[in-house]
């Protein structure tokens, strides 16, 4: 089994998890053309692709479904809110954009539930519901042969529900979107903006990737990747620096092997393999 961020930004967000001959791509923000380029980078053929899952309707997780789909054979796995939601979408976009979704989608789709585990190819998905201001987002772990990762991003803040889910994990994908203070300083972005960012219902911060690290993280996963870093309202060595900060302040008894990797807007990381 091994994962890749294709790619992890408010300009698109997707990632590759490989298991035996299964591969699925995790949300499909980046444009067509671009998906393909990197998963060729990748060393992969978006042709082989054995589903799309969509983790919410935000055009930064599928604002490049509808012409990626026209290059694939395989099914798109998404909640019945999620395609309401995705096709009825308005912001920047056409006014013939919602028809053509619909159309794409047509006897393309899988319906799932963001609380109801679902299996693609050789790989068991185990969803559950995050914080965020979507129709129906979800994180979701992912096992095969014995081994489970974990994906979640645009979420406002760690529950309970989720601290529980990434207990056992062997790898994370988890979002640090935005230095508190940074974000408050952000001259380009509006109060409400703003607001909505530091919600319940908006995005993690480095500070509260920290706390996460320190006090509800069990140590298992011995990778955890950085995803959905803000351009303008972070740094990728000061979210780098917080979370391997926040390993290291771990009491000794619980202290963790964990590698930190980030992920970038422009380029795939590198092939995380167990």
């Amino acid at each position: 089994m091994k994962l890749t961020v294709l790619g992890s930004g408010s300009t698109g967000n997707a990632v590759l998890i490989v298991a035996g001959e299964t591969r699925v791509l995790v949300d499909a923000g980046m444009s067509a053309k671009e998906t393909v380029r990197r998963l060729a980078l990748m060393g992969e053929d978006a042709a082989r692709l054995d589903g799309v899952i969509i983790t919410h309707e935000h055009g930064d997780h599928a604002g490049g479904l509808r012409v990626l789909l026209k290059s694939l054979s395989c099914p798109v796995y998404i909640s019945g809110q999620t395609r309401e939601a995705y096709i009825g979408e308005r912001h920047g976009v056409s006014n013939d954009e919602p028809r053509k979704r619909s159309d794409v989608l047509r006897d393309r789709v899988e319906e799932i539930e963001s609380s109801r585990d679902f299996r693609i190819g050789a790989i068991d998905f185990h969803p559950f519901t995050v914080p965020h201001d979507a129709a129906d987002n979800f994180g979701f772990t992912a096992t095969h042969a014995g081994v489970k990762v974990a994906t979640l991003m645009d979420f406002g803040c760690i529950t309970t529900l989720i601290t529980e889910r990434l207990r056992g994990c062997a790898a994370i994908v988890i979002e640090s979107n935005h230095s508190r203070d940074m974000l408050k300083a952000c001259a380009v972005y509006p109060w409400e903006l703003k607001q909505r960012i530091l919600s319940r219902t908006g995005h993690l911060s480095n500070e509260d990737v920290a706390v996460w690290l320190r006090e509800g993280f069990d140590g298992a996963a011995r990778h955890i990747v950085l995803a959905h870093l803000s351009q303008r309202a972070n740094n990728p060595y000061v979210a780098q620096l917080t979370a391997e900060s926040a390993l290291h302040e771990r009491a000794p008894l619980f202290r963790a092997e964990t590698q930190i990797t980030l992920s970038h807007p422009k380029e795939p990381t590198p092939w995380i393999e167990f």
